[in-house]
């Protein structure tokens, strides 16, 4: 038997990279998945993918950064698939500027979505777990944890991901509901595919890396898939850095 029969989950930002392929996993492992990203089109494509290797996934147009929307979505996951066991927080936005020329609007979007909508989703999540408990699971990012030039509201929200985590992990444990973090390193997806296709760039990162490769998302969404499970019962209000041994 796969670890998350019969479980139902939530994976934001899922059309792609990161987030698809924890989606994948968890579907893998026998969850019935809602994939839920702004981009309906993106996400029908992706569920409609996963769809033709026999898993049990459904796309959701869904903008986290909403609150009404959140909820809205979230009531419709589990009229249409049953009651949710799993959250995964994974949507994301990044806009990039220097502190002098970053905008009002650049960092506002950028904590709004990458913040805001993870205490919208948690909030809902919540909610619903109570009576039975339920898992958490919450991307930031080594940028929240060492800071990151250019990127001053990212890594500010990205850090607040964490402290999130722990909080919901004190306050919700009482309910059986368990939150843990993952800090992912520098990960292989479309977003960092324009940066990793310069070969002498790629050298440099890898050469930072004890483990000396890049990660892909099935080494976040392997973790994730553990921590979604019964198997990490014990574990709530951790973050778990996964960056191939990167800043040790």
């Amino acid at each position: 038997m796969s670890k998350l029969n019969n479980k139902v989950a939530i994976v934001t930002g899922a059309a792609q990279g990161i987030g698809r392929g924890i989606a994948l996993e968890l579907a893998r492992q026998g969850a019935k998945v809602a994939l839920w990203d702004i981009n309906a089109e993106a996400v029908e494509a992706a569920a409609a993918e996963l769809r033709n290797d026999k898993l049990d996934v459904t796309g959701y147009a869904v903008d986290v950064g909403k609150s009404a929307a959140v909820d809205d979505a979230f009531a419709r996951v589990e009229k249409e698939l049953g009651l949710v066991d799993v959250l995964v927080n994974n949507a994301g936005i990044s806009r990039a500027a220097m502190i002098p020329k970053m905008t009002d609007e650049q960092w506002h979007d950028v904590v709004q979505i990458n913040l805001t909508g993870f205490f919208y989703t948690t909030r809902a999540a919540s909610r619903s777990m109570k009576e039975r408990g339920g898992a958490m699971v919450n991307i930031s990012s080594m940028a929240g944890q060492r800071g990151s030039i250019g990127q001053i509201n990212y890594a500010a929200a990205k850090a607040g991901v964490m402290g999130l985590t722990k909080a919901a992990a004190k306050e919700l444990a009482r309910y059986k509901i368990r939150a843990n973090c993952i800090c992912p390193g520098l990960i292989e997806t479309d977003m960092t595919g324009k940066v990793l296709s310069d070969e002498k760039l790629r050298a440099q990162y890898v050469g930072e890396i004890p483990l000396a490769r890049v990660g892909l998302p099935l080494d976040i969404a392997q973790t994730v898939s553990f921590l979604a499970s019964d198997e990490s019962s014990f574990i709530t209000g951790q973050v778990i850095g996964i960056n191939g041994g990167a800043y040790i």
